[in-house]
């Protein structure tokens, strides 16, 4: 009885016209929202941003990348064994959605933040890269860095180079296949969203990298290769299971258009999947060139 008594004094005092529930009223009012903002805030500011993907095979500069972008310098970088996330920023000038800003706007004085996810590059560890394309819920771009001094085309694949070709050329081939599939799993009659790649062709200031554009045919000959080798072993697998052929599924694994009889990454477009190369290095004794693809990234955000 006692303590209901008390009860309704204290809620009779808060409820009246008096100096203490004034006080009272205010801060609440004004903390609680201030509260709820923050731990809001900090609990949804980092699955929320917009992030891009690092991929690519291992000492293709994945990390060296990341330092670049989040440090503004290099870094000294070892063989990731597990996926890394950083905070990262840009200029809002460098970016579209701030192109046609008015220059005395001040959100250009802002920064746009995004995420890099960096995914190791061994084959065994692949399948944390495999798993963020298949869920690109936050993904803007996926950058898959090439090893530009280890692309050599040699006769029978027996240079160490012409194995990284391969390697690098699997890679890729596995996350575009990827991407297509999950373009042609959309049934209803809205455009799947566009998920652009970036091969960021890395280590061009060494005198044994190739220039750009021949990355870029290098890589499309080698997926035509693989696209043709692999569509044969599934038709002598069907034959050898004691079949014609005829019932193998030849369209899942075939990479790009169907009718062509060499890839291009033209061919990607098509999947909503615009696949640009662009080239720079992460690192290097004069320092870093990665402005083509902080544009790139800027372009996105």
């Amino acid at each position: 009885m006692a303590w209901s008594t008390t009860v309704q004094r204290w809620a009779t005092a808060l409820m009246g016209p008096s100096i203490t529930a004034i006080l009272i009223g205010t801060i609440v009012a004004t903390t609680l929202p201030l509260l709820l903002h923050y731990f809001i805030y900090r609990s949804n500011a980092k699955t929320g941003l917009p992030a891009f993907l690092l991929v690519g095979p291992s000492g293709s500069g994945k990390t060296a990348l990341l330092t670049q972008l989040e440090r503004g310098q290099h870094a000294s970088t070892h063989t990731s064994q597990a996926p890394l996330i950083v905070e990262a920023s840009l200029p809002a000038t460098d970016t579209t959605s701030s192109k046609y800003r008015s220059v005395n706007d001040p959100t250009l004085q802002a920064e746009k933040r995004f995420l890099l996810i960096d995914t190791p590059g061994h084959a065994k560890l692949r399948h944390y890269a495999f798993e963020q394309v298949s869920r690109p819920e936050n993904l803007k771009g996926i950058i898959f860095m090439v090893d530009a001094t280890s692309l050599s085309e040699v006769a029978e694949h027996e240079d160490p180079a012409a194995i990284g070709l391969r390697e690098t050329a699997e890679y890729l081939y596995e996350i575009m296949l990827l991407l297509q599939r999950r373009s042609m799993k959309v049934k209803s009659s809205r455009a799947v969203k566009e998920l652009p790649v970036l091969v960021a062709a890395n280590k061009l200031d060494l005198f044994t990298a190739l220039p750009t554009p021949l990355v870029r045919t290098r890589l499309e000959a080698e997926i035509t290769r693989i696209r043709e080798s692999r569509s044969k072993g599934l038709l002598d697998s069907g034959i050898d299971a004691g079949g014609d052929g005829g019932d193998v599924d030849e369209d899942k694994d075939w990479l790009g258009e169907r009718d062509d009889n060499k890839f291009s990454f033209s061919q990607m477009f098509e999947m909503s999947v615009p696949v640009e190369v662009a080239g720079g290095h992460a690192a290097g004794p004069e320092g870093a060139d990665v402005k083509q693809w902080r544009n790139w990234i800027g372009n996105l955000l």
